[in-house]
């Protein structure tokens, strides 16, 4: 683990917000919950990758 789980971290908060904005504009809640969720899932991410790095220190 490690740049590669950050990327992807990343990776996720941008898709969610995509997601969310186009959910917004078109009146699809599915797809603004999905996109919140995506956002959620890459901060949940952040977070471990955080943790992990406190430890290696």
């Amino acid at each position: 683990m490690g740049a590669g789980d950050k990327i992807k971290a990343a990776a996720d908060k941008v898709t969610g917000q995509a997601k969310e904005a186009v959910g917004k504009a078109t009146g699809n809640d599915e797809l603004v919950a999905e996109g919140k969720a995506d956002q959620a899932k890459g901060h949940v991410k952040d977070a471990t990758e955080n943790v992990k790095d406190i430890f290696k220190k």
